[in-house]
């Protein structure tokens, strides 16, 4: 451990597709001196790019596959960020009760930009409209497991990652 603020771990941090979980999670994680795990870069190393795995075996296979990285990540101590639908699968919402968990909102305004060019399979379709809609099916979801919200839109990483270590530092 570094000498830098000390958090509970995991510390997982749930949101949309763009919110910035992935950005906050890694500089969370230094700022702390714990590890980062992006649950989906975890899979792409073992199975492939996301997008494949949607084309080849579809959302089903993909959920359980998801679900199985995440099981084993939430055991770790470290800085941990979910997929946008991770939340979706009842044995994940029953691993988060007790831990702490962050959701990074953002608005359809500042996220747009933030999807440009990526390989989202689920808005390959719809764009912000699709987004916009996912974002509304997962909202209950992310609101019932926060235990703070924080909306990225506007907020520099820097002030994100102090609001959670002022939320969650100190010894537990």
């Amino acid at each position: 451990m570094s000498d830098g603020p000390r958090l509970a771990l995991p510390i997982v941090l749930i949101g949309p597709m763009g919110a910035g979980k992935s950005r906050v999670g890694h500089r969370l994680a230094a700022s702390v001196g714990a590890p980062f795990i992006d649950t989906d870069q975890r899979i792409i190393e073992r199975y492939g790019p996301i997008e494949q795995i949607f084309e080849r075996e579809g959302e089903e296979y993909f959920r359980i596959i998801e679900r199985e990285v995440v099981a084993e990540a939430l055991r770790e101590e470290a800085v941990i960020s979910l997929g946008g639908g991770a939340v979706l699968h009842p044995d994940t919402r029953d691993d988060l009760a007790g831990l702490p968990v962050v959701w990074l909102r953002v608005t359809p305004e500042a996220v747009a930009p933030r999807l440009t060019g990526g390989n989202r399979p689920l808005l390959a379709d719809g764009g912000l409209a699709t987004w916009t809609a996912i974002l509304e099916q997962r909202a209950p979801f992310y609101a019932a497991l926060a235990d703070l919200d924080i909306d990225t839109s506007r907020r520099s990483v820097a002030r994100i990652v102090d609001d959670i270590t002022e939320r969650f530092g100190g010894a537990r």
